[in-house]
């Protein structure tokens, strides 16, 4: 849809040429007809309008990481605090915690951003996939899961609450 020579034919022209810049295409065109032809056209990702930029920032994330040669993360380690992706088991030290599916990704959104404090309306974009306040407690009752079944035996917490800005995880906690 842009003026004389559309965003396709743009992407068209670069792979043509060898150029393998990623492309995350923006449209206003949603149907999967429409995402299906911008990502054979040679699109690295598709993402409609409207899209929260939570999600636009984690795709241009993932396509820099595929550009980047590495293989994504799938053990996560803060302190003696360790969560594995691919097998959804979560140890502490020498035991291991059992999470509920929302609690394990919170513990992973936090583990990714270790050290970095994330706010409350990143954590209900991001795990709850809430694009808007919902006016609950929720994050607050899901952190508070977390605590306790991650501070036993006398193990320091590891989950910090930044007052006023949210929360972060780190050794140093």
């Amino acid at each position: 849809m842009l003026p004389k020579l559309d965003g396709l034919a743009v992407i068209g022209t670069l792979r043509g040429k060898g150029i393998e810049t990623p492309a995350l295409i923006l449209s206003a065109l949603g149907q999967v007809d429409d995402r299906v032809k911008g990502l054979r056209a040679g699109g690295d990702d598709y993402l409609p309008k409207p899209y929260s930029f939570s999600e636009l920032l984690a795709r241009v994330e993932v396509l820099a990481r595929r550009r980047g040669g590495r293989s994504e993360e799938t053990v996560l380690r803060v302190a003696d605090l360790e969560l594995d992706r691919l097998s959804h088991q979560v140890r502490r030290g020498t035991g291991e915690i059992t999470l509920q599916p929302r609690e394990f990704r919170l513990l992973e959104y936090l583990m990714r951003h270790a050290s970095q404090v994330v706010t409350r309306t990143m954590l209900l974009e991001s795990v709850w996939d809430f694009h808007f306040d919902p006016r609950t407690n929720i994050v607050e009752t899901h952190i508070s899961r977390l605590r306790s079944k991650m501070h036993r035996d006398g193990a320091p917490d590891l989950i910090r609450t930044v007052r006023g800005a949210g929360y972060s995880i780190d050794a140093a906690a």
